[in-house]
């Protein structure tokens, strides 16, 4: 069953039987844990060698060490051995999902196929789906390496819809859905259950739901514009992997012969789980930066960089952590830029006034890009989480930055009228809160 219209598609899901450890099986996003392959190392240890999503991904923390073209012929014999064991049995339908994350709090989403034709991660391009943040080819093209030969597809995609009513997913909770699984999620990540969404009403009426929120009046009236194309689905999380989904399709259908028969093929879509934007358990937090390799002369690089564009920059040394946060209590301007920073274990407070950008993170990354071109050595890393950064940033020859976040409700709207935020600007929760990878779609 597809809704073309609002690019949804009714899947066949793949879960594992009965009788799998399912907190063996299920393991968190690949791109999380960068900076601690301690954690995989645990992981590999829970895991041993039962049946797990760990043996169909490639976990980033493990890039620069292994090659892609390796990983994904072993990724791509493993998907084959459960795509034909019978470790993985079919659900036609969606799955509602309900989270209990780290903090214990629940957050409910549900799993569908979007259509990759109603997507685009370019810039400026008025799609259905659209990316919220800048995209990193060089981060899509390892991913392809491994998609492209691939069966089946393992998703930690989050889409956000703007459901301020809640008409979508939270009313199918009342619905006495058949439960498909439910386990204690891995290494501290909380609780995870999945309800069968299979009746054939239900889902008519989940796309109805839905196509009222695309419908153009509503769109105009909810946003205060007119003349722009509605935005049903924002990516949260996984735009990269989206990015990679929407690479590997493209590719598949400038090579087949016959044009109209491709688009029915299963690749043209993507397995995912649409949350509300507004579901109380949902926290959206920034991306952190941090820097290691530094030279001596890091923050005077800073100040000639800044003072060169035309802004003035002060750099204030605070007492301690929580003093230098304070300056991101402010409220946010465009006149002046507050970053907090801890330097070799010193905190302190970056004021830049009349940027060149219009937020923080925007005049970070600017003088980021800058100092690694210049700079070989040096090496950036995207942080979850203040207490990673405060530690990483503490030790020698490194820096990191603490950065203001946004309120999720702001987040359709910000993009419709300034455009996509800068690469890596928010996090949809801590990295425990991430999706981990359960459900399954055959993608050949």
């Amino acid at each position: 069953m597809e809704f073309e219209k609002i690019g949804l598609k009714v899947p066949e899901i793949l879960l594992p039987k009965k009788g799998t450890d399912m907190s063996k099986w299920a393991v968190i996003a690949c791109d999380q844990y960068l900076t601690q392959k301690e954690y995989w190392e645990n992981v590999k240890d829970y895991v041993g060698d039962a049946p797990s999503t760990l043996n169909l991904i490639f976990p980033e923390a493990y890039l620069d060490e292994r090659g892609t073209n390796e990983a994904g012929r072993e990724i791509n014999e493993k998907m084959r051995e459960y795509a034909g064991n019978g470790l993985l049995e079919p659900t036609k339908g969606f799955v509602l999902v309900d989270r209990i994350t780290s903090a214990g709090k629940s957050r409910k989403g549900l799993v569908v196929a979007l259509d990759l034709e109603k997507y685009d991660y370019r810039e400026g391009v008025e799609s259905l789906i659209r990316t919220t943040e800048g995209t990193f080819l060089e981060k899509v093209m390892p991913r392809v390496k491994i998609r492209e030969n691939a069966i089946i597809e393992i998703p930690h995609i989050l889409v956000l819809i703007d459901d301020p009513g809640r008409t979508v997913i939270e009313p199918l909770f009342e619905k006495g859905l058949e439960k498909a699984y439910g386990f204690d999620l891995m290494m501290g990540g909380g609780h995870i259950t999945g309800y069968k969404v299979e009746d054939e009403k239900l889902i008519k009426e989940i796309a109805a739901s839905l196509e009222k929120l695309a419908d153009q009046k509503t769109f105009d009236r909810k946003y205060s514009l007119e003349g722009r194309k509605p935005f049903l689905y924002a990516m949260g999380d996984g735009n990269h992997s989206f990015a990679t989904a929407k690479k590997v399709w493209e590719k598949i259908k400038a090579q087949a012969e016959d044009k109209e028969a491709i688009m029915n093929h299963p690749a043209r879509f993507g397995l995912v789980e649409l949350i509300n934007v507004h579901d109380e358990g949902l926290e959206v937090e920034p991306i952190l930066r941090t820097m290691s390799n530094l030279g001596e002369d890091f923050f005077e690089k800073m100040k000639e960089f800044f003072s060169a564009q035309g802004s003035e920059i002060v750099i204030k040394e605070s007492g301690s952590e929580e003093e230098a946060r304070k300056a991101l209590e402010r409220p946010r301007s465009k006149e002046m830029h507050d970053i907090a920073f801890v330097h070799e274990g010193k905190f302190g407070v970056i004021e830049i006034t009349n940027p060149k950008k219009s937020i923080e993170m925007e005049s970070l990354d600017a003088f980021l890009d800058s100092y690694l071109e210049k700079n070989k050595d040096a090496k950036l890393s995207f942080i979850h989480g203040e207490n990673v950064v405060t530690k990483l940033g503490s030790e020698k020859n490194s820096a990191g930055f603490y950065l203001r976040g946004w309120k999720k409700s702001e987040i359709f709207k910000r993009v419709l009228e300034d455009g996509i935020f800068p690469r890596k600007t928010f996090s949809l929760g801590h990295a425990d809160d991430k999706r981990f990878y359960v459900e399954c779609r055959k993608i050949v």
